[in-house]
């Protein structure tokens, strides 16, 4: 049995890392890299996915990513995974193991191995779903739009209103490291 896993929002400036793992229980037709759906699409499949599989999604949030980095961040998900995923082959997206033994990985898996697939979609929309929750509280930064990637809009915002409680400190943003000509 395999066990699949990927992540969302590593690239974020704001808000959390989300991991997720699944062992699907019966197969699910239409699963691919949450990036190639739409969010009607994805939405619907994370109910499917939820439904018919074992399942683990872990939240990093960005004081925790600012203290000890991506990277621990991952090594702790992963073996929170193995741990409770420990009859199980464990396969993650990507290239690094991030120091975990027993953890295989490959390039694109969220696109070619159905729980890889699903582990995205659960991720994304786990995470998609907080960043809209929190984004009444912050409306100056439209995180409902961009969910905390970096957007020029997103730039702007920051440049007006600095960081809130839920960016990235630890992150530099080149655009904002940049000098100002005019």
């Amino acid at each position: 049995m395999l066990c699949g896993v990927d992540e969302a929002g590593r690239g974020c400036c704001a808000g959390p890392l989300v991991v997720a793992a699944v062992v699907l229980s019966e197969a699910i037709e239409g699963l691919a890299d949450s990036k190639v759906l739409s969010e009607k699409r994805r939405e619907k499949l994370f109910d499917q996915i939820i439904e018919k599989s074992k399942h683990k999604i872990l939240f990093f949030d960005n004081n925790f990513i600012d203290n000890f980095g991506l990277s621990h961040a991952l090594h702790d998900a992963l073996v929170q995974i193995s741990e409770h995923f420990d009859a199980y082959e464990i396969l993650m997206d990507g290239n690094c193991t991030f120091g975990v033994d027993g953890i295989k990985t490959m390039v694109k898996a969220d696109a070619k191995v159905a729980e890889v697939s699903a582990a995205s979609i659960l991720a994304k929309v786990s995470r998609d779903r907080y960043m809209y929750a929190i984004a009444c509280k912050y409306p100056q930064y439209s995180f409902a739009k961009h969910k905390g990637y970096i957007t020029s809009l997103h730039v702007k915002q920051i440049e007006e209103f600095g960081y809130s409680s839920i960016h990235r400190k630890s992150y530099k943003i080149k655009a904002l490291s940049e000098p100002k000509l005019f």
